[in-house]
């Protein structure tokens, strides 16, 4: 405590940022209960899709991207405790022997001394040494949190649009074998002669450009599957997803207050613990102005043999301590200490802009996901409406009421309303997705204060 009172440089206060009292696009939303978590650390496991949460388990232990965050985490954590163990002392063991000649004849010796070097921490330099690496490693973990935030986030927005893509194979899959139905309906009445070639040949063409469709997605479905092996850090040739149909399960996503960002987006965290480095570097540079205090001391002996020096009791020792200052340094200390407040001013922009980002992308995904709501309660509409447009042309064209291209037309509406309505779908699984990343993906910031300084 003594040593913290007296340290040099400014003490650290977070930077502060408006991040206004409630989001402007969240009115009328599921708020979140005061206090309560915004989501388990097991985010996806709300999409209940048991094939989801195995490959996110995977990806968790084997992503490569998430491993080298890991070991640059383990990174600042080494680099801490070398910083935090300036505050003991070095204590050193040296042995030597020689023979030499002299005018009393050729001797022996043997010299061996132990040594303890201490320095005293007056003016809080390595007590700010420490809270900057401290403060890295925070920052380092909360990368580890952001990085696996955005590989899950990642992976679930993969996988959720091979899913769509299997339903829409299954679509056109049954766009086909109805199309295979009009060609054969058409075929007999081309045959009964109360039919034009004409029908055929378009129902025909409607047929194979479904089947194209239908292929064509295949194309799409492997470069996901194949990106998902990489993520889950499996070769692409050795994984597979088999095509299912698809239950959606969107799940309900609490939204609380702005300022709850600060805590629970792992990259606003990082860059608040960077603002906090930074800052102690300040008092780190400011350090050079004043000498260091170095207590260092020294027992030995000297004796003729090995084992002399092992029985003889020590012969000397030595204690005292060093005072070193720079007096003239060219102004080497004074743009140090310049460079290190510029540094925590291009920290405190940084940390400001990633808040304002995160509040940018939250505001972006609650917008999009209530557009995209509304929008597929009409889409919904516009599916029923087109389906009963259809039957009731099929039933004219039958009743000889109406001719094909009237079929075809209809056709072509019901099936670009069963396409949108399937896009739609997919485009709000994935903002569900972003928004849960925006907001953090349950992640918090209390982790980080289970290291104390020591």
């Amino acid at each position: 405590m003594l040593l913290a009172a007296c340290a040099v440089g400014p003490d650290y206060v977070v930077p502060q940022q408006d991040t206004g009292v409630s989001f402007k696009s969240a009115q009328g939303w599921v708020q979140a209960r005061p206090g309560a978590p915004l989501a388990s650390d097991s985010w996806w496991q709300r999409y209940q899709d048991p094939l989801l949460n195995e490959l996110v388990g995977r990806l968790n232990v084997s992503n490569q991207t998430l491993a080298q965050a890991v070991a640059r985490y383990d990174q600042a954590v080494a680099a801490t405790a070398q910083s935090r163990s300036s505050f003991f002392p070095t204590t050193g063991f040296s042995l030597s022997g020689d023979r030499a000649k002299s005018a009393a004849g050729i001797g022996n010796s043997v010299n061996g001394s132990v040594s303890l070097q201490w320095e005293a921490d007056l003016w809080g330099k390595l007590r700010r040494q420490y809270e900057s690496s401290r403060s890295d490693e925070q920052a380092s973990r909360a990368d580890v949190a952001a990085a696996r935030l955005s590989m899950q986030s990642t992976l679930a927005q993969q996988y959720f649009a091979l899913r769509m893509l299997d339903e829409r194979k299954r679509l056109l899959q049954a766009n086909v074998r109805a199309y295979e139905r009009s060609v054969q309906i058409n075929q007999n009445r081309y045959d009964q002669g109360v039919a034009a070639r004409a029908d055929v040949v378009s129902a025909q063409a409607q047929l194979e450009s479904a089947r194209a469709s239908a292929i064509a997605i295949e194309a799409d479905r492997n470069v996901l599957e194949h990106a998902i092996a990489v993520l889950i850090g499996q070769p692409p040739a050795s994984f597979a997803i088999e095509a299912t149909a698809y239950d959606v399960q969107f799940p309900s996503i609490p939204v609380d207050m702005p300022s709850t960002l600060l805590l629970r987006r792992p990259d606003i965290v990082a860059a608040e613990r960077r603002v906090a480095a930074a800052n102690a570097q300040i008092g780190v540079a400011q350090s050079a102005w004043f000498p260091d205090l170095t207590l260092g001391g020294s027992v030995g002996n000297t004796t003729a043999t090995l084992a002399q020096w092992l029985a003889s009791p020590l012969q000397f020792w030595s204690l005292g301590p060093a005072l070193a200052m720079t007096v003239l340094d060219g102004g080497a200390r004074a743009g140090a200490v310049d460079a290190s407040r510029a540094s925590y001013r291009a920290e405190v922009a940084t940390y400001r802009q990633t808040v304002l980002t995160g509040l940018q992308e939250v505001e972006d995904a609650i917008s999009t996901l209530r557009v995209l709501e509304r929008q597929q309660a009409a889409q919904m509409r516009a599916l029923t409406a087109a389906r009963q447009s259809l039957a009731i042309t099929q039933n004219q064209y039958l009743a000889g009421l109406v001719d094909y291209l009237s079929v075809v037309q209809v056709q072509s509406t019901a099936y670009s309303a069963e396409q949108t309505a399937l896009q739609l779908e997919s485009q709000r699984l994935q903002a569900s997705v972003q928004l849960i990343a925006a907001l953090g993906g349950g992640w918090d910031k209390q982790a980080l204060q289970a290291r104390t300084a020591p």
